[in-house]
């Protein structure tokens, strides 16, 4: 794995917090903590997008974010548990898998790294 996939795994880590912060912010700091946590995983995401196509990279970071969200709303914020909800964010991971070992494919054969 290089530094750009990194960057974008980070990235959906970051977002799945500042979407969080976007919900349960409440004073001057958190909301300025929440803006700097936008601004550094968009940065993240630019960077990578020099080498990683852009769409396969936006895919994976929402996909994370999205699936993230789900799981820490279910785990931490008391968000009903199902089963379906959980057979979803697999079929979403799986596709964001998909996606990160079709672009890594083809990232080999046109010689990008």
């Amino acid at each position: 794995m290089n530094r750009n996939w990194i960057f974008i795994i980070l990235a959906g880590f970051i977002e799945v917090l500042w979407v969080l912060g976007l919900k349960h912010s409440s004073s001057i700091f958190s909301w300025a903590a929440t803006f700097f946590l936008i601004y550094l995983s968009f940065v993240m995401v630019i960077k990578a997008t020099k080498v990683i196509p852009v769409a396969t990279a936006y895919a994976v970071f929402t996909g994370m974010g999205t699936a993230g969200t789900v799981l820490v709303d279910m785990l931490v914020f008391g968000e009903p548990f199902s089963y379906i909800k959980l057979a979803f964010i697999l079929l979403l991971l799986m596709g964001v898998l998909g996606l990160k070992l079709v672009s890594s494919e083809s990232n080999k054969e046109e010689g990008v790294r």
